[in-house]
C-alpha cells in the first residue's frame, strides 16, 4: 500500500479551523461528524439549505436580510441563484476585517512597501467618494490593465463599496487581447499602470495605454495608478491616484453601496481558445462564501496568518488572494519574474516575510524540479504550513520533491477548479494525509463527480462534473441575456449538469487525480489519454525543458505527436527518443508512446500562461485558430506548420 507524503500531527488536526467546524456544528445542531470528513461532505451537499447557512455564521460574514436559501435542486442549475433576500459588500467584508498590517508588496527589484489597516481605510475612502462625486454608479464597469500591487486592491475595493463592477488584466496583454475583453462590457472608466517590471527589464507600456484609450469608446474617466518608487506622466490621464489620496477635502470614509447575494461583482474571462473571450459574471456573494470556505477550512487560514499566490491581475488567483483579508490574514503581493534575480527568489521572500501559506501554479514547481535545485538546504521556512498548487495538475514526482527538497512537514494542497468559478471544486484538507500526485477531496458544499460518456459515475477515468449549483457559479455571461453561449459552455455535455472540462479519476481514497483537460484529451484507437500521463514522465528527464502532446488526424485515427523543448547543451537523437518512448511505456502503457518525437523552440501559451494545446492540435491538422489574440506568442505556431515528419 502507497505511504503518505505527510500526515498532520495530532495537535495541528485538533487546532485546525476545519476541526473547529465540526465542533462548531456539535454545539450549534448537535450534529457529530467524528471528524470524519466524508460524513461532513455528504451532509453538506444533501443538507445544502442548513449547510450555507451555518457556513456563513460560522465565517462571521456580515450580511443584512434572510439567510434563507430558497434553492430548489430540482429545478435547472442555471437558473439557480443563492439567499435572493441576503444584502451584502464584499468591500465591507474586507474593510472591517483588516488585521493592523495587511498588505505587503515586494518585487523582484527589491522593492518593498507595507501597508497599514488606517492607510488602506483611507485611501479606498478617498477613492470610493471621488468615483461617487464624478458619477460613477452602481453597475457602472471599471476596468483596470494594472500591476500587482496594492493600488490595484484599493481601487478594487474602492470600485465594489459603491457597487461598480470591476475587471482586469495584467499590463502584458496586447492592444487587442484588452480591447477583445474590456469593449464587450463597455467601461465607463479605466486605470492604467504606465509600466511595470518583468525579468530585470523595465517595460513601458504608455503608447499601448493611448491606444486602448483611443479604441475603448465607452470610457469617460482615465486613471493613473503609479507603479511603487516611480513618477509616471499624468499626460493622457484625467488623474492619478496619488492626488486623490492626497487631498485633504475629500473625505476618507469608505461609502458601503448595499448589494443583493447575487448582484454583479467582476467580470473574468475565458481563455478565449475558441473565440472572442466570454466574459464570466461573478455575483457579489458567492466569491466571499467560496473563498473564505476553500481558505479557512481546506488551507487553515488563520488570523494574523501570512499567505502568498504567485499571480497577475489577469487570473482569478488574484480575485481568491484578495478574500484572505476578510479572515484578518495579510496578504503578500509579488511583482515580477519569479526567477528573478535568482531561481529561488520567491522562497527568499517567503524566508524574509514569515509566510505561512505560499501559493503558485504546479508549473512554477515543476522547473524547480528540474532546475534541481534543494529549497530546504538555503531557507528554514519555519513559518511555512501549507504549499498551494493550481493551474495544472502536479504530477507525483512533484509532490515528492516539495517533501524532499523543500520542506518535510508541510501540508501540500493541489487544488482545481476555475476562472468559470472563481474557485474550487476539489481542493486540500489540513487534516487528511498526502499521497503523491492526488487531490485529497472535493470541497464542502460542492456536488463533485466523474462521469463516463453515458452520464454515469465511473471509477476508471471521466469527465469531472459539478451535480448541483454552488453559490459562486456565474450569474452568466455578459451580453448573453437568454444564456445560451453559458447553458452552450457548460451544460451541452451532460443534461443540466455541469460539466468542468477536466479529465479525472477517483483514487481508491476517494481522491481526484486530474489528468488534463477533457477536450485535449487524446483518443487514439477509441482510448482515452489524459495528456498529463505524457507530461510528467517527459519532464522528469533532465534533457527536456518542456513539452506539449496533441492529437494529430492520421489514418481515419489519432496518432499522439509530442513536442518537446530541450534543455540547453541537448539534443533530440535517437538514443534520447528510445529512452523518452521506454519510459512512457513503463509509466503508463504502450498505448501513451507519441507517434513522433519533434523538438521545437516555443510553446504557445494563453495569455494567463497556460500552454495552449488546442492551437498546436488545430495548427498541425490544418484547422483554422478562431481567435489568435487569446495567444500571448502566436508567433510560435509557424513553427507547428508543414512539419515534414508530420507528413509520414
Amino acid at each position: 500500500m502507497e505511504k503518505p507524503l505527510w500526515k498532520p500531527s495530532k495537535s495541528r488536526l485538533e487546532e485546525s479551523n476545519l476541526y473547529n467546524f465540526y465542533n462548531f456544528l456539535v454545539n450549534k445542531d448537535g450534529l457529530d461528524f467524528k471528524n470524519n470528513y466524508e460524513e461532513l461532505w455528504n451532509w453538506s451537499i444533501k443538507e445544502s439549505s442548513n449547510f450555507w447557512p451555518k457556513l456563513i455564521e460560522f465565517l462571521g460574514i456580515k450580511t443584512e436580510g434572510s439567510h434563507q436559501l430558497n434553492i430548489n435542486f430540482k429545478d435547472k442549475i442555471y437558473d439557480q441563484s443563492f439567499f435572493p433576500n441576503l444584502e451584502i459588500n464584499y468591500a465591507e467584508n474586507i474593510l472591517l476585517s483588516l488585521n493592523e498590517r495587511p498588505i505587503i508588496f515586494r518585487n523582484e527589484l527589491g522593492v518593498r512597501q507595507a501597508l497599514s489597516k488606517a492607510e488602506i481605510l483611507e485611501k479606498v475612502g478617498k477613492l470610493s467618494n471621488y468615483l461617487k462625486s464624478i458619477g460613477i454608479k452602481k453597475n457602472d464597469r471599471i476596468v483596470a490593465v494594472a500591476a500587482n500591487t496594492p493600488n490595484t486592491i484599493i481601487s478594487f475595493l474602492a470600485a465594489n463599496s459603491i457597487g461598480a463592477i470591476w475587471s482586469s488584466c495584467s499590463p502584458d496583454f496586447g492592444v487587442d487581447a484588452i480591447l477583445d475583453r474590456f469593449s464587450q462590457i463597455e467601461p465607463v472608466a479605466i486605470m492604467f499602470t504606465n509600466s511595470y517590471h518583468y525579468g530585470g527589464k523595465f517595460i513601458d507600456i504608455s503608447e499601448k495605454n493611448i491606444e486602448v484609450v483611443r479604441r475603448l469608446k465607452s470610457v469617460k474617466h482615465k486613471f493613473l495608478m503609479n507603479y511603487p518608487e516611480e513618477n509616471a506622466s499624468i499626460n493622457n490621464f484625467d488623474i492619478d491616484l496619488e492626488t486623490i489620496f492626497s487631498n485633504q477635502d475629500i473625505s476618507k470614509e469608505v461609502l458601503f453601496e448595499k448589494s443583493l447575494f447575487n448582484d454583479p461583482m467582476y467580470i473574468l474571462y475565458s481563455s478565449g481558445t475558441t473565440g472572442k473571450p466570454k466574459c464570466i459574471v461573478h455575483n457579489t456573494g458567492g466569491p466571499l462564501i467560496q473563498h473564505m470556505k476553500e481558505q479557512q477550512l481546506h488551507c487553515d487560514l488563520k488570523e494574523n496568518d501570512k499567505i502568498f499566490y504567485f499571480t497577475t491581475c489577469g487570473w482569478m488567483m488574484w480575485n481568491w488572494l484578495i478574500t484572505a483579508l476578510s479572515s484578518s490574514a495579510s496578504i503578500l503581493l509579488y511583482d515580477g519574474s519569479p526567477f528573478f534575480p535568482e531561481k529561488d527568489s520567491l522562497f527568499k521572500i517567503a524566508e524574509e516575510e514569515k509566510l505561512d501559506i505560499f501559493g503558485v501554479s504546479a508549473k512554477y514547481i515543476d522547473a524547480l524540479r528540474n532546475f534541481q535545485i534543494s529549497i530546504k538546504d538555503n531557507f528554514k521556512l519555519e513559518n511555512l504550513k501549507c504549499i498551494l498548487s493550481t493551474g495544472s495538475p502536479l504530477s507525483s514526482d512533484c509532490f515528492k520533491y516539495v517533501y524532499e527538497s523543500i520542506k518535510k512537514d508541510v501540508h501540500l494542497a493541489s487544488i482545481s477548479g476555475g476562472t468559470d468559478i472563481v474557485s474550487c471544486f476539489v481542493a486540500g484538507n489540513p487534516n487528511l494525509p498526502v499521497y503523491p500526485g492526488e487531490i485529497q477531496v472535493a470541497c464542502l458544499g460542492v456536488n463533485v463527480d466523474i462521469y463516463d460518456e453515458n452520464s454515469v459515475t465511473t471509477k476508471s477515468k471521466g469527465e469531472l462534473v459539478c451535480k448541483s449549483s454552488i453559490p459562486s457559479m456565474p450569474i452568466g455571461f455578459w451580453n448573453d441575456p437568454k444564456k445560451k453561449k453559458y447553458i452552450s459552455s457548460y451544460f451541452s455535455k451532460f443534461e443540466n449538469i455541469w460539466s468542468q472540462g477536466d479529465f479525472a479519476q477517483y483514487t481508491d481514497r476517494s481522491g481526484i487525480v486530474i489528468y488534463g483537460r477533457s477536450d485535449a484529451t487524446l483518443n487514439p484507437g477509441g482510448i482515452r489519454i489524459g495528456t498529463s500521463e505524457i507530461y510528467r514522465v517527459v519532464e522528469s528527464l533532465i534533457e527536456i525543458n518542456e513539452s506539449v502532446v496533441v492529437g494529430q488526424i492520421w489514418n481515419n485515427d489519432v496518432r499522439i505527436i509530442l513536442f518537446v523543448i530541450l534543455n540547453e547543451n541537448f539534443e533530440l537523437n535517437q538514443s534520447l527518443v528510445a529512452r523518452i518512448e521506454k519510459k512512457i511505456k513503463e509509466a503508463s502503457s504502450i498505448r501513451h508512446v507519441p507517434a513522433k518525437i519533434i523538438p521545437v523552440t516555443d510553446i504557445p501559451r494563453t495569455r494567463s500562461g497556460k500552454i495552449s494545446e488546442l492551437s498546436v492540435r488545430d495548427t498541425i491538422n490544418n484547422i483554422k485558430i478562431k481567435n489568435l489574440e487569446a495567444l500571448a506568442n502566436p508567433e510560435c505556431l509557424s513553427q507547428y506548420q508543414s512539419i515534414e515528419e508530420l507528413k509520414k
